[in-house]
């Protein structure tokens, strides 16, 4: 099987920053959808897809972000041009019977609401990362974080209960001379063992 070369490894993972202040250049409709086109490839459990997203670019949607924020994180949201919420469908094994169609999936999880809750987060919190790494493959910067009134969040953009927030990921082009040096990482043995 191919790999991806140096540059790509560079651009997804090792010059990939976090970043916390942004420049004036705007984000397009058209990336935001090829990210989210590119995320939505990527593996879910049984092809569930519990991803729901919000991307917060309007003066007026940004007000109601910013009352849910916590204090350290408004500048920073403020100022990036888009603002992801991350959230999930609990009631995502609905759509099992056209996204999973090989077998009746969604017996699994209708029964179970606390379990269908759990694998909706898990899956939905995976579907964030690969938001991200989809979001610096089609060239933009990304700053994930918590710091949020979730239930708020959930109050102001999904008030029909049909979606829970679980991150958030302010998106545009970053500012490099607004990064923090960049924070050591864990050797391989103090993370992981092959057994």
């Amino acid at each position: 099987m191919p790999t991806l070369d140096a540059a790509a490894f560079d651009l997804l993972f090792r010059e990939a920053r976090t970043h916390n202040g942004w420049t004036a250049e705007p984000v397009s409709d058209t990336e935001l959808t090829a990210a989210l086109d590119l995320a939505k490839m990527a593996p879910t459990g049984a092809n569930g897809q519990p991803l729901r997203v919000v991307f917060v670019r309007s003066a007026e949607a940004k007000a109601r972000l910013k009352a849910v924020l916590s204090p350290g994180n408004v500048d920073k949201t403020m100022a990036a041009p888009v603002t992801a919420i991350v959230a999930y469908d609990p009631k995502f094994y609905d759509l099992l019977p056209r996204l999973f169609p090989h077998t009746d999936a969604r017996s699994w999880f209708a029964g179970d609401p606390v379990g269908a809750e759990a694998v909706a987060r898990m899956n939905a919190t995976l579907q964030g990362a690969y938001l991200i790494l989809a979001l610096r493959a089609v060239g933009l910067d990304t700053g994930p974080m918590g710091g949020f009134d979730a239930a708020a969040a959930d109050a102001a953009f999904f008030p029909d209960g049909e979606a829970k927030s679980i991150f958030l990921i302010n998106i545009g082009h970053g500012d490099p001379a607004a990064l923090f040096p960049r924070s050591p990482r864990l050797d391989f043995d103090e993370m992981a063992k092959i057994v």
